[in-house]
């Protein structure tokens, strides 16, 4: 008996220091990878704490930092796996471990067993006690969502825009004919077109090497709805005042000018990102972590003033942004959409796309675009056409070109923005036929602001302007020696989505020329200009000044509707108003005469409401040079 007990002792005594032998042994296995992990040499540190976890399978703090090394490489279901290991091991836990449980349970869309993490974790520290209780909103926001997702077919683009690549960042023109994004080949990222043929992408180029170069990252880019303006990211650049620098570029003819650095107001010391233009080319929206922020990157703003100089930026404020980060802002061409991408505002895991509407000087409460547009992977980069309908970005769906594609999907219709339409065309002398350098102003009328300034070039004549449906806008266009032109647009009763395609030939200014005034408007039966008639008033006064040997008569036109002498009185009337507006802003007097013919010279038929429109109008002649 007493041999036998001997014996067990002994063993028991082996067995121990075996076991101990072993602990050691992790232990210097552990440390070994601690080694590797400062130099970043993941693989080796991975292999010796899988061999610390082999000879000691209780080695807590092992699987915890294999946990954080998966998770850091972005292996996050293998992270998974040793932080549940790791609780489930003998020694006590420490409770930070529920945290990273929870959170790569969340970016990996096990929402529900994140949310058990997550309420379990008991930590002291502020930051993660905050972001815990974000990321417990994350959780039971996706479990909801899930519950009901939104209609989602995503289309590849095909195989002339996508490529073996990445091929990201869609930025397509108002008309929808021209697209332009971010490829990266050999990690050199620039940028690639393709423009629309009978209905068809063609196969995707290179843009201007004014823009792309071989040194240097060109990326994250906004065009403006004609095509002829792009603001993009620069990175690390010669000209740089920060990492990251917002450029921009013009389009001349068919040309791209060399890329400007858009300067100080704009960039900073700090990182300055993904641009987006309104539609009027007025306020420029972009991503800064500059100081004065409301979290680590948010969404600021510039306004281009009178002068033609971009204004401080101000921050967009709470009601977009929030203590963690915002990206890539993209503002519709109805100016009053904005989608952005956001871990802050309640979403699937990364980062989510959102949209806000304009309400007055502030915006909405941002919405999710739901459930499977949004996943627990990072969305990014939404571009809307113009008509709201579709929207396009990037993704790494199954079944992809290479690894990232371009995707078109239809928006869900809480999220589609005002509905738009353009006007596009092109401007000619009418007599030659040749092309014309010209401006073009679009006001809209209600509020008496531009919403179109730009000028045309002599090479393509051509230009294109967004009108969100339910305004009316005058629409003018001047050119030096010629007489100007002048449109309405009243979208107020708009249904159809189809733009308008024109061309301009303007006449050249030569005795019994006329100009039709399209945009100056009385009330029915009286002859007292309205507001709305100040755009086209002052138009007409610039050009008088600037052709100050010209003498005209200003003449006005009634329909047949009533009697011909009221209908002549009337129209003189109205004639002798815009006379008076004239003198009384400093044109000479004697070089104006004005006359009302009342229905005598119809333009059109008086049979139908169209016709009597067309003549009831204002026009002016030349009568000497």
């Amino acid at each position: 008996m007493n041999k036998l007990l001997a014996f067990l002792l002994c063993m028991l005594a082996l067995h121990t220091n075996a076991q101990n032998s072993s602990v050691k042994r992790a232990q210097e296995s552990y440390e070994d990878a601690q080694q590797f992990l400062k130099q970043s040499a993941y693989n080796e540190g991975i292999k010796y704490l899988d061999q610390a976890i082999k000879l000691d399978p209780k080695f807590q703090l092992a699987y915890i930092q294999l946990g954080d090394v998966y998770r850091k490489i972005k292996q996050l279901p293998k992270a998974i796996d040793n932080y549940r290991k790791a609780i489930q091991s003998a020694a006590p836990i420490e409770t930070r471990i529920y945290y990273v449980l929870g959170e790569s349970e969340l970016l990996t869309g096990n929402y529900a067993q994140a949310k058990e993490s997550f309420q379990k974790y008991k930590g002291n520290e502020a930051d993660y006690i905050l972001k815990a209780k974000k990321y417990l909103s994350d959780c039971n926001f996706s479990l909801n969502a899930l519950k009901s997702p939104v209609r989602y077919e995503p289309i590849n683009m095909g195989y002339n825009i996508n490529s073996e690549f990445r091929d990201y960042f869609p930025a397509l023109t108002a008309d929808g004919e021209t697209i332009i994004f971010s490829r990266v080949v050999n990690g050199n990222e620039d940028f690639y077109t393709s423009n629309k043929v009978a209905g068809r992408w063609q196969k995707a180029e290179p843009l201007s090497s004014n823009i792309n170069t071989p040194t240097f990252n060109e990326g994250a880019q906004s065009i403006s709805p004609d095509g002829k303006y792009l603001f993009f990211t620069g990175c690390n650049r010669p000209d740089g005042l920060g990492r990251c620098d917002i450029y921009l570029s013009r389009k001349n003819g068919n040309q791209w000018g060399k890329a400007i650095n858009l300067g100080s107001t704009i960039n900073s010391e700090y990182w300055e990102s993904q641009p987006s233009i309104s539609p009027d080319g007025n306020t420029l929206y972009f991503v800064s972590n500059r100081p004065g922020g409301i979290g680590g990157y948010d969404i600021w703003k510039s306004t281009l003033s009178d002068e033609s100089k971009w204004t401080a930026p101000i921050n967009l404020g709470v009601s977009i942004n929030t203590i963690y980060d915002e990206s890539t802002p993209y503002i519709h061409s109805d100016g009053e959409t904005l989608y952005f991408s956001s871990d802050g505002w309640p979403g699937m895991g990364d980062k989510d796309i959102f949209y806000s509407k304009k309400d007055k000087e502030s915006w909405t409460i941002p919405q999710n675009l739901g459930h499977p547009i949004n996943t627990f992977n990072e969305e990014i980069g939404l571009t809307v056409s113009v008509d709201g309908s579709e929207g396009l970005f990037s993704s790494n769906l199954e079944g992809g070109f290479g690894g990232l594609d371009i995707y078109r999907f239809t928006l869900p219709d809480a999220a589609k923005p005002k509905p738009v339409t353009y006007v596009k065309g092109i401007i000619r002398d009418k007599e030659s036929k040749q092309f014309l350098a010209a401006s073009i102003v679009a006001v809209d009328l209600k509020t008496g602001l531009a919403v179109f300034n730009d000028n045309t070039s002599s090479e393509t004549g051509d230009f294109l302007t967004t009108l969100p449906i339910g305004g009316t806008y005058s629409f003018d266009v001047d050119a030096p020696g010629f007489l100007f032109y002048s449109q309405h647009y009243n979208l107020s009763n708009f249904k159809s989505k189809k733009p308008f395609e024109v061309e301009i030939l303007l006449d050249k200014i030569k005795v019994g020329a006329n100009a039709t005034l399209t945009n100056i408007f009385f009330e029915t039966n009286k002859y007292e200009l309205l507001p709305t008639s100040m755009a086209e008033l002052n138009l007409l006064l610039d050009f008088l000044n600037s052709n100050d040997n010209i003498y005209i008569e200003i003449q006005g036109h009634t329909d047949a509707i009533g009697e011909n002498n009221i209908n002549e009185k009337l129209s003189n009337s109205r004639a002798k108003e815009v006379y008076n507006f004239l003198v009384k802003h400093g044109i000479v007097a004697k070089r104006m005469t004005y006359k009302g013919y009342g229905s005598t010279k119809p333009r059109s038929e008086n049979t139908s409401e169209e016709g009597r429109q067309q003549n009831r109008r204002t026009e002016f002649v030349i009568t000497k040079i």
